[in-house]
């Protein structure tokens, strides 16, 4: 940890460092709120928190700049909390454990690391402390909840702000400047099943899919990494010729996350085994073949347990593998107007089978509404065709590019001007909370940018320390030649 505060800007490590520490997953944030309140009351500055508990911290401007517009710099406090299987840690009560890696990043120790989106704000504490960074009027706003649910966006107070220009520092390329994002729709598909118990004719077996890459739902999707769900569903199809029911299962996790690892056991008669085992290893040499050029690490693993004397039906087992199966997965459409440039997508994200009860966690996103309609309801209809209950929640919307934006303007040759090449201009399929943000305030102009930070919402993680000085120069920059009201 030391050696991170001799990092440069050594502002920023520290604020990083400190915020790190604090236990930050998302929808249990009364630790880092607190944490943020205390910052900027410990400042002076007028700290507030408003109903949902975003956190509001106002600081005038540097000597010179009081007739400047005033910025609001936005970034949000929680994170995803992933970690590999063989790593001991509580999110709930520890603090991140970070280190330097000889290839240039910083780390963490087997979980996520926290920079998307703890950069962007230990970059905004470093210039509410600073007494010597020159700056228009600011308005800091931390957010709650984003990567679940951007709740603390979508309540934020509509009488809290008053700027006219928003620096959101979510955008994980240095080279990005990100005018546009998806919307996006949760998508949870349950059922309950009767309980069948199974004799001494039965054997179970243990399915595990582990070592996948894993990453953002939105800006990885294009990737076609492997998805655990997806795979495993792969076995649990191919078993049911030879009679094999669902025992339990527990596959993925976060629903902006690709999933990265989970296991299936599964149960048939004793007769079968010979031909179902050959079966499954078949297909997992297909699988491995498929998948090792773009998953190196992938492990499946095929073992006997002790019988899981309870399980669903055949019928039951074999309409949750259709339905897994058929859940579209993946980009469903790419932009027709921004080349390269995902349109739609769905991830499969979580799938929990046991006690009665199957549920399916997806995330579906779009740049615009009607292909967030046609993905969320194309699950519809997959679930509902096996016999599942679907409900849709936590929408929100996507962020329309502004053709007429001052910000963009003045960054874009600012860019160039300083690092001698041309930014990209992006619109991200990843959620940004610009959107629902630009909905309590419409006149806002808004741009989001950041430092490189790879493998977000997944144990590899890692923040290049380059590309953080690249950041904060540019960044202090900006800050400088705001226009004035």
């Amino acid at each position: 940890m030391n050696d991170i505060l001799n990092l440069e800007p050594k502002s920023i490590w520290k604020n990083f460092s400190a915020l790190n520490e604090v236990p930050r997953p998302s929808k249990k944030e009364e630790r880092v709120i607190q944490f943020m309140m205390d910052f900027g009351k410990n400042l002076g500055l007028e700290t507030i928190k408003d109903q949902v508990g975003n956190v509001i911290i106002k600081k005038p401007a540097s000597s010179g700049m009081e007739n400047r517009k005033t910025v609001v710099l936005q970034s949000h406090l929680d994170m995803v909390c992933q970690k590999n299987n063989d790593i001991d840690f509580d999110f709930d009560t520890q603090g991140i454990q970070m280190f330097i890696d000889t290839d240039g990043f910083v780390k963490a120790k087997g979980t996520t690391l926290g920079a998307d989106n703890g950069i962007g704000v230990a970059t905004i504490m470093a210039v509410l402390e600073s007494n010597e960074i020159e700056h228009p009027p600011i308005e800091a706003l931390f957010t709650i909840d984003e990567e679940t649910g951007m709740t603390g966006a979508i309540g934020l107070d509509e009488s809290v702000l008053s700027g006219e220009i928003l620096l959101n520092l979510d955008t994980e390329e240095d080279d990005e400047l990100t005018i546009s994002c998806a919307g996006g729709m949760d998508v949870t598909a349950t059922k309950s099943y009767n309980i069948e118990n199974l004799n001494a004719d039965f054997e179970s077996i243990k399915l595990t899919v582990k070592g996948l890459k894993g990453g953002h739902s939105g800006g990885d999707i294009q990737l076609g990494l492997g998805n655990a769900n997806k795979l495993l569903a792969r076995f649990l199809n191919e078993s049911l010729n030879f009679k094999a029911q669902i025992s339990k299962m527990e596959s993925g996790g976060l629903r902006n996350a690709i999933p990265r690892e989970g296991y299936a056991v599964i149960s048939f008669p004793k007769t079968e085994k010979s031909n179902l085992t050959d079966a499954v290893e078949l297909l997992k040499n297909d699988i491995l073949n498929e998948f090792k050029p773009i998953e190196p690490g992938i492990e499946i693993e095929i073992a006997s347990v002790e019988l899981q004397n309870e399980a669903a039906s055949f019928e039951v087992s074999k309409k949750l593998a259709q339905a897994l199966m058929a859940a579209f997965n993946g980009v469903y459409r790419m932009s027709p107007e921004m080349e390269g440039v995902t349109e739609t997508s769905n991830n499969v994200a979580n799938v929990v089978v046991g006690d009665g009860e199957m549920k399916i966690l997806c995330l579906s996103r779009s740049a615009i509404e009607s292909g967030k309609k046609a993905m969320i309801e194309t699950l519809k209809s997959t679930f509902e065709m096996a016999g599942f209950k679907v409900e849709f929640s936590g929408g929100y919307p996507g962020w329309r590019p502004n053709v007429n934006s001052e910000i963009l303007d003045l960054m874009k040759p600012l860019y160039k001007e300083i690092f001698g090449s041309e930014p990209k201009i992006i619109a991200t399929h990843g959620g940004l909370e610009c959107g629902i943000i630009g909905g309590h305030y419409p006149e806002m102009d808004m741009i989001s940018f950041g430092p490189n930070i790879f493998g977000a919402h997944s144990p590899t993680e890692r923040v290049e320390i380059k590309s953080v000085q690249k950041f904060w120069k540019y960044f202090l920059e900006v800050l400088k030649r705001i226009p004035n009201k």
